[in-house]
């Protein structure tokens, strides 16, 4: 296990220093959504609402919504400026019955291991709960969020399991509770033998995640069977249409570039620009193709030209030597036709 948390515990003029583990872990059976047809995953962006652009996680804020529905958005700096601090010491306010605390209170479980110079504290504080069947009433300040919590033994170690506050506790409202008639005296003798008849000590180990259990044990029946496919790898090759966007991705690069130099566009003779298009507009020109397919190369009357303008090109970008080497090698496989 890996410490989320070192600091110390405080009661009195008595400090231990603790480090703080989760005591817990979620073990639900979880699923990625796929495709059914070949199990690629999927994947989602973050998507404005406004306007449907995808949105960097450098742009993405905090926003609490009011009332009234406006939307108003927090940064960090500004949470940071209210003063809040994370406090390196479990403060004990108060020692309590064990049975004052209503298990609806409590929330997550933590472990706490002393630090190897402070056993002793630790284990008189640990004897002092356990002898007393009390709880330490804690506060603790994690991440800027001050919360309460209690001390408790379990297993021979100190937990602390952080509470609720009580308005996040919910208060039944069921008018069918109302108006329940009294059992009668015979019911509620039947009632109370049935649960003698039932009584008995609770052992985890007596009970199981069936359900979990079910579909591991399913997982590994198909694989053993052969029945899983293998994702296609997001950098798997995709059809021979990529080429034909890669050029367009090219060309407009090239555009763009232009433009920032306030230079015309793509049209006959602007350099690069006709450079990256030598290949569709040539076909176009040979046998009324436009090339989509990436089979429309240059025709041989035209060679010479285009190597005019390809050696021009690739002194301006990177990007147009790139198009106008695929343009050159496709030429000889038109000669040949």
């Amino acid at each position: 296990m890996r410490a989320i948390w070192k600091g110390a515990i405080s009661f009195g003029l008595v400090s231990v220093p603790v480090k703080l583990y989760s005591a817990t872990e979620n073990k639900d059976v979880s699923f990625n959504q796929v495709r059914k047809s070949d199990g690629s995953r999927i994947r989602y962006k973050r998507i404005a609402q406004a306007d449907g652009e995808e949105v960097p996680y450098s742009e993405i804020a905090k926003g609490f919504e009011a009332p009234d529905g406006r939307m108003v958005v927090i940064t960090d700096e500004e949470i940071a400026s209210l003063g809040f601090k994370s406090s390196r010491e479990i403060a004990v306010d108060k020692f309590v019955p064990a049975d004052e605390i209503d298990p609806m209170l409590l929330d997550k479980s933590y472990y706490l291991e002393p630090d190897p110079a402070a056993v002793k504290p630790y284990a008189l504080l640990r004897e002092a709960l356990e002898s007393t069947s009390r709880m330490a009433i804690v506060t603790i300040s994690v991440r800027q969020r001050l919360t309460t919590a209690v001390l408790r033994v379990r297993d021979g170690v100190i937990v602390l399991q952080t509470m609720l506050w009580p308005d996040e506790i919910r208060s039944p409202d069921f008018g069918v509770l109302d108006d329940i008639p009294e059992p009668t005296d015979q019911e509620r003798k039947m009632a109370e033998l049935l649960i003698d008849t039932m009584v008995g000590d609770y052992d985890a180990d007596d009970y199981e995640d069936d359900y979990r259990a079910a579909i591991e044990g399913l997982v590994k029946s198909k694989l053993a069977g052969g029945d899983a496919v293998e994702a296609p790898s997001p950098e798997a090759p995709e059809s021979s249409g990529e080429v034909v966007d890669l050029l367009a991705a090219l060309q407009r690069s090239v555009d763009r570039a232009k433009a920032s130099r306030g230079e015309g566009g793509s049209g006959a003779g602007s350099g690069s620009g006709q450079a990256a298009k030598a290949g569709a507009d040539d076909s176009d020109d040979a046998d009324g193709s436009d090339g989509a397919d990436g089979s429309g190369a240059k025709p041989a009357k035209k060679s010479a030209a285009k190597k005019a303008t390809t050696k021009k090109a690739a002194a301006k970008s990177s990007a147009a030597k790139t198009t106008a080497a695929k343009t050159t090698k496709k030429a000889p496989a038109k000669k040949a036709g």
